[in-house]
């Protein structure tokens, strides 16, 4: 996978966000900032995932319009699309874990290639959940796609999460 061309698409939300036991204001969102850091060491392109639809910069009117639309299993409409996602054999999904799985962009997202022979690399921040059960989810989207292990970053930690970011990375073979 070394000569492979890459991708990072990445979800992330800025402003008010859930960190450490209290909500504080974040001028660019957790996800993002790991992103940055996979592209630092891999050198891949990235994409930000964005909706048409923003989210409240609020954190409980956001988490209340996520909560919804998990309910609702919808799949907000995107304001872009990957240009060339065939020229793509390895592709880094990252995003917040929001009720335990992706939010309902990033499955808006997976639906609308065809990763068949890909493989999908999966990165999340989260406050105490993990990986929850997205790695089960982005199997079941994308079926003929190799999804490897994932990392998971809690929020409160991504700015000192370069020494776990590069060892996941090892780990997987995707750097020296």
């Amino acid at each position: 996978m070394a000569n492979s061309k890459s991708l990072i698409a990445y979800f992330s939300r800025k402003g008010n966000n859930y960190v450490g036991g209290s909500i504080v204001n974040l001028p660019t969102g957790n996800t993002e900032l790991i992103a940055k850091k996979i592209q630092e060491l891999t050198g891949s392109e990235i994409f930000k995932i964005k909706t048409i639809r923003s989210y409240p910069e609020d954190y409980t009117e956001a988490t209340n319009v996520a909560k919804e639309e998990q309910r609702e299993n919808a799949r907000p409409e995107l304001t872009e699309l990957v240009d060339d996602m065939d020229s793509y054999d390895v592709i880094y999904i990252g995003y917040p874990i929001w009720y335990g799985t992706m939010p309902m962009a990033v499955f808006s997202f997976l639906e609308t290639y065809d990763f068949s022979g890909k493989t999908i690399i999966p990165f999340c921040t989260h406050e105490g959940s993990g990986m929850g059960s997205n790695e089960r989810d982005i199997k079941k989207l994308c079926p003929s796609a190799n999804v490897l292990s994932g990392l998971a970053i809690r929020g409160s930690s991504v700015e000192r999460a370069d020494k776990d970011v590069a060892n996941w990375l090892k780990k997987l073979d995707l750097i020296p």
